[in-house]
């Protein structure tokens, strides 16, 4: 599909440039959490809150470089890296290895472990409406986290639970087990150190400053990224139609799409082309060709085909075919 030399040139690890998104994300992490603590009203709090879950997000999008192994060109480093960031959103990223490979292998089809997420779309308002009220309550979380252990959701067909982690290299297993240990452990040392430190106060700002949001706005994020890159698709048959790239602007860069994120055919079609290579690769399949008749579009187009009542879907699939 693109000349050898273009795709070596587009696979290169540059370790400047992921070293700058990460900083990138932790200093607006931490501003947001300074600004908090300096004004600490509920409107500063909740502000703070919605921010810094952008910027968990943005931290998942590091951990899932990670994950391929595009994160730093040093294997340890990449690994030190993508765990800690895992340890500290309460993820396991050896695991998510593990789980994601079958989200690229078998996109839409039976072992894929995000239909759950993105499937089955358009389900008509009230259905995302609700999921979504789920999302920010804060009780689906634990589904992500579950996900993210290792444990996707119960296989619609057969009725029982994915385990890709009994199918894969006893190497990722075993470092999946070690991984899961290493979060469990930072998740009961944080709460524990803050309280050592500072008290409940500090107990009870780390909740709200960070727990709330891992456990509210990111889930909403999540979600709704899932399904605007892959919800409400016509055509399974081809990375170019099943996913779909988003043309985002500034803002739901920040909200939705951070670290080029939003390149998600191009992610499916090269996954191991890093996230800052995913804007060149992008412009060089629309040069090509590549990409006419493929899902690209902008947010509020995909938004609207998600958010679709039921009948409206159908009649329009029936059309498209």
């Amino acid at each position: 599909m693109l000349p050898a030399p273009t795709l070596r040139a587009l696979t290169q690890l540059d370790d400047w440039r992921s070293a700058a998104a990460l900083l990138q994300t932790l200093l607006v992490t931490a501003l947001a959490i300074s600004a908090a603590l300096l004004w600490w009203n509920p409107w500063a709090v909740l502000a703070a809150i919605v921010l810094i879950g952008t910027q968990q997000h943005a931290m998942f999008v590091l951990a899932h470089e990670a994950a391929h192994y595009r994160l730093f060109a040093s294997r340890g480093l990449n690994e030190a890296l993508g765990r800690a960031l895992g340890s500290i959103l309460a993820i396991s990223m050896c695991s998510y290895r593990v789980v994601h490979r079958l989200h690229h292998n078998d996109l839409y089809g039976r072992q894929d472990p995000d239909i759950a997420l993105h499937g089955g779309y358009p389900r008509g308002r009230g259905y995302l409406l609700r999921k979504l009220a789920g999302d920010l309550s804060g009780l689906n979380a634990w589904k992500t986290f579950r996900y993210f252990f290792g444990n996707p959701a119960i296989d619609a067909d057969t009725g029982s639970a994915l385990r890709p982690l009994d199918d894969t290299a006893p190497a990722l297993r075993a470092a999946a087990r070690r991984d899961r240990w290493g979060v469990v452990a930072v998740q009961l040392l944080l709460p524990t150190v803050f309280f050592v430190l500072g008290g409940p106060g500090a107990l009870l700002a780390y909740c709200l400053l960070w727990i709330v949001p891992l456990a509210t706005v990111v889930q909403v994020i999540l979600r709704v990224r899932a399904v605007l890159e892959h919800g409400a698709i016509t055509d399974r048959s081809s990375p170019l139609t099943a996913a779909r790239t988003n043309l985002a602007g500034p803002l739901a860069r920040l909200f939705l799409f951070p670290h080029h994120v939003n390149y998600h055919i191009e992610h499916h079609l090269f996954p191991a082309v890093p996230h800052y290579h995913l804007p060149r690769l992008h412009r060089i399949l629309a040069q090509a060709r590549i990409l006419e008749g493929a899902e690209v579009r902008r947010p509020l187009q995909a938004w609207r085909r998600v958010f679709a009542p039921r009948a409206a879907a159908s009649l329009h699939a029936e059309a498209s075919h």
